[in-house]
């Protein structure tokens, strides 16, 4: 399982509010992604946007970022996001504190 930080800098003209509203917009086209678990979308005060993803492999990570999805990044902020990679080695959920230990 793979765990992938993307981060970008919004423009000056998107605030808080505007990031929101858009992503709550895409927020279910992400249920098409092929190997996409589980999709944070994350926003801070300094003005980086993004999301913290959740993938069964690196290649369908590394296929997610490209194409139609990053030309729209490109096109809505400007500038290429930052893309880190991930083993994911345990995750605990709560309540309850279940632990998954991925193959």
């Amino acid at each position: 399982m793979i765990t992938a930080i993307v981060r970008y800098q919004l423009p000056a003209g998107i605030n808080r509010e505007d990031c929101r509203q858009h992503f709550f917009k895409i927020a279910s086209g992400f249920g098409e992604a092929k190997g996409l678990i589980r999709k944070q979308f994350i926003w801070s005060e300094s003005g980086i946007a993004g999301g913290v993803y959740q993938w069964a492999t690196l290649q369908d990570a590394k296929s997610f970022y490209q194409g139609a999805w990053l030309n729209g990044i490109l096109e809505r902020y400007g500038a290429y996001p930052t893309i880190e990679y991930f083993e994911t080695m345990a995750i605990t959920d709560n309540p309850g504190g279940n632990v998954t230990v991925p193959e």
